[in-house]
This record gives C-alpha cells, sequence and structure tokens, in this order.
C-alpha cells in the first residue's frame, strides 16, 4: 500500500534503479569486506584514538593565523628541558603544537599569561606572539612538538633576536626582561 502512495506522489527518475543498484551493491561489498575478515577492517576496530588537542585558536584563545605562503616543511622534535630550567623567550612564525610526554611545563607570554602542561597534556603553542616555557618539576620536560613551517625559514626565533619593529607585537627583548 505505501509502495502505491509513494509510486503515486513521486514519479521514478530514469536514473533511480541506477541509483538504486549501486547503493545495494556498495552495501554488498562493505558487508562482503566486513564478513570476510579483512584484516585491516579487525584492525581498525582495536586501535584506539584520542584527539589531544584540536582547536582553531592558541592556548590563549587568539585565533591561529592563516598559513603562510612556501613549500611546506613538517618537523617532529623532542624537546627535553632539565628540572629548573626554562625555554628563552622566543616566537614560533609557523603553527606549531605539541605534546607533554612527562614531566611538568609552564608557559608564560611576556605579558603575563600562563599555561600549566601535566603529562599527556596537548597544547597549540602560540604563533606570532613572543613566550617562553619553564620545567617547575623535579623530573625532566619532555615535549614532541610538530612544526608546520615553510622550507628555508626558521621554526623558532629567539625574542634578542629580533628589534622592536620585527618582534611580533612589537615586544622588544629588554620588555620581555621586565
Amino acid at each position: 500500500m505505501l509502495k502505491g502512495a509513494l509510486q503515486r506522489t513521486a514519479p521514478r527518475s530514469p536514473h533511480s534503479k541506477s541509483l538504486a543498484g549501486l547503493l545495494l551493491l556498495g552495501v554488498c561489498l562493505l558487508y562482503a569486506v566486513h564478513s570476510a575478515g579483512d584484516s585491516t577492517m579487525v584492525a581498525m576496530d582495536e586501535i584506539d584514538v584520542d584527539v589531544l588537542v584540536k582547536s582553531i585558536t592558541m592556548w590563549n584563545g587568539t585565533t591561529i593565523p592563516p598559513y603562510g605562503v612556501g613549500q611546506p616543511e613538517i618537523s617532529v622534535v623532542r624537546i627535553t628541558v632539565p628540572p629548573g630550567q626554562a625555554l628563552p623567550m622566543h616566537y614560533h612564525p609557523h603553527a606549531t603544537a605539541g605534546v607533554l610526554l612527562s614531566g611538568t611545563l609552564v608557559v608564560q607570554t611576556a605579558a603575563g599569561e600562563t599555561a600549566e602542561l601535566s603529562a599527556g597534556d596537548g597544547l597549540i603553542e602560540l604563533t606570532n606572539q613572543v613566550h617562553a616555557g619553564a620545567n617547575t618539576g623535579d623530573e625532566p620536560a619532555i615535549i614532541l612538538v610538530v612544526y608546520a613551517g615553510i622550507e628555508g625559514e626558521p621554526v623558532t626565533v629567539l625574542a634578542e633576536h629580533c628589534s622592536d619593529d620585527s618582534c611580533p607585537q612589537n615586544v622588544s627583548a629588554d620588555a620581555e626582561q621586565q
């Protein structure tokens, strides 16, 4: 009864049989691949994926700027900061993200904004904003960092190497020392 009502209100397209056939074929193929015990499909069921951080903003809430122009160059770097040590004030000209693998780390902007990280925390770094990080714990802070840079350009610039005009947000190395 319902089938007849649908046929009266929605006339069949000349392509409806081929579309229905394709959909049926797709469902059958998916079932066949999964029921045949495809090792890839089985493995996918056993893999656990946790997104540590995904955002359009950096850790201080500002929007990540657009990517630069040029040949992309990705670097994956492990950084170890000993207990009681700090990274110098610096900035990243391109998008950077990281995961603190072990230890404790406090990151701080020149303006005093801070974020504290514990082992396992992910972080979208500040782009074009001067900041530093310090290991406040009693074990090494190990950070796995992914730099989405541009070939031939630095991924990190020390604040002491920029002048008032070349530092992001006009923050000079002198102002950061205060």
